[in-house]
C-alpha cells in the first residue's frame, strides 16, 4: 500500500501562506494588547495582575518578557523560538486563570494554537517537521 504525497501548487502556497500569516497576525495582535500596557505599567493592567495574586512590582517584566517573545516570533528567523518561549508564558497565563478559576482559562490555550498553527501554514520546516497527513481509506 503505497500513499501519494502531492506537491502543493504555487496558488495553494501562496493562500495557505496567507493565512499563516493572518492566524499569526491575529495572534500577535492580541499579544501586543497584553504586553504593552503592562511593559508600560498602565494602571489598569497592573489591577488585573494583581487580581491574580502577581506583585505589581512584576507587571512591567511580565510585560516586557511577552513583547520579547512576541518579536522574537514575528522575525521569521526566530519565530520557532519565539513559538516556544510563547507556549510557556501562555502556559503559565492558562495554569494562572486555572487556579482562580478565572472563566476564560482556555484563551491562552487558544491563543497559543493561533500562533502554532499560523507558524505552521506560513513555514515550511515547521509543516516539514509535522507533516499531517490526509487519512487514507
Amino acid at each position: 500500500m503505497t500513499s501519494e504525497v502531492r506537491e502543493p501548487n504555487a496558488s495553494e502556497s501562496k493562500r495557505t501562506r496567507w493565512a499563516g500569516r493572518i492566524l499569526s497576525g491575529s495572534a500577535v495582535l492580541f499579544l501586543l494588547f497584553n504586553a504593552i500596557p503592562r511593559a508600560l505599567g498602565l494602571s489598569w493592567a497592573v489591577a488585573v495582575i494583581a487580581d491574580l495574586g502577581y506583585p505589581e512590582y512584576l507587571v512591567s517584566w511580565l510585560g516586557i518578557a511577552l513583547l520579547a517573545c512576541t518579536i522574537l516570533y514575528v522575525i521569521p528567523r526566530t519565530a520557532v523560538l519565539g513559538a516556544i518561549l510563547l507556549t510557556g508564558y501562555l502556559g503559565g497565563a492558562a495554569a494562572t486563570n486555572v487556579r482562580v478559576e478565572d472563566p476564560w482559562f482556555l484563551l491562552p490555550v487558544f491563543i497559543g494554537v493561533l500562533i502554532w498553527g499560523g507558524l505552521y501554514l506560513r513555514n515550511e520546516r515547521v509543516r516539514a517537521l509535522v507533516p499531517l497527513q490526509p487519512s487514507s481509506g
